[in-house]
């Protein structure tokens, strides 16, 4: 990274001191939102994991530096998984990052076929910040499924969401290579597995470089 400023070659750690306080307060602000949900598969874990998987996922594969993408990803369940309001989004993190969080929310009034239809045609649309965050979410969902997949899902459930999410991910490609190739490998993976009916515990799929947390998807298509 270099330092635009003086032309200097800066550390990868060397984020200034605004941008560091801007991802705690999201991911204390997420985790006192999120705190009583939990993920659906037998391990039961937080679902504060997902959130700070996916932007360590943007972070590290994807090499995404903009906090705003960053606070964004941390904070882009918030609206449509619990009470947090608009307003109280952007009088914390503001009018940038609430644009964001809005834009990869779902509209829970609509019956969940007509919300994945939507996520479908409206992939291409998104902006730059949205289709990356995306692209981690449904990375991370579905590495997450292949290792520890919702209670009393059965195997063409599973891999019908596979066939959705590649159909989602098929409108974002194009924004950042190396996230699009991590989770191809993961979706061939995850794939193979399931039609060769090997159980969750004979083997484990894995984000490119992540260590085994054991945290799977939500119940629904995770909403995005």
């Amino acid at each position: 990274m270099v330092d635009a400023d003086n032309g200097q070659v800066m550390s990868p750690l060397a984020f200034i001191e605004g941008e560091v306080e801007a991802l705690l307060m999201a991911l204390a602000f997420a985790a006192r939102k999120h705190c009583d949900q939990r993920r659906k598969g037998k391990y039961q874990v937080p679902y504060i994991n997902h959130l700070i998987q996916v932007t360590e996922l943007l972070w590290r594969v994807g090499q995404v530096r903009d906090v705003t993408t960053l606070v964004a990803a941390l904070l882009h369940d918030v609206l449509e998984d619990t009470a947090t309001k608009p307003e109280e989004l952007a009088a914390h993190f503001g009018p940038s990052v609430l644009a964001l969080v809005n834009e990869v929310t779902d509209d829970k009034s609509l019956p969940k076929a007509v919300r994945k239809a939507r996520q479908i045609r409206n992939a291409p649309h998104c902006s730059r910040e949205a289709k990356l965050i995306k692209l981690a979410d449904k990375l991370q969902n579905l590495s997450d499924l292949g290792r520890d997949p919702p209670v009393g899902w059965s195997s063409s459930r599973l891999i019908a969401y596979v066939d959705w999410s590649e159909q989602v991910i098929a409108g974002l490609r194009g924004v950042n290579p190396a996230l699009e190739s991590a989770y191809d490998q993961v979706a061939s993976e995850v794939r193979m597995r399931l039609v060769t009916g090997l159980r969750s515990d004979d083997s484990v799929v894995e984000t490119p470089g992540t260590c085994n947390s054991f945290d799977a998807p939500k119940e629904e298509a995770p909403p995005l």
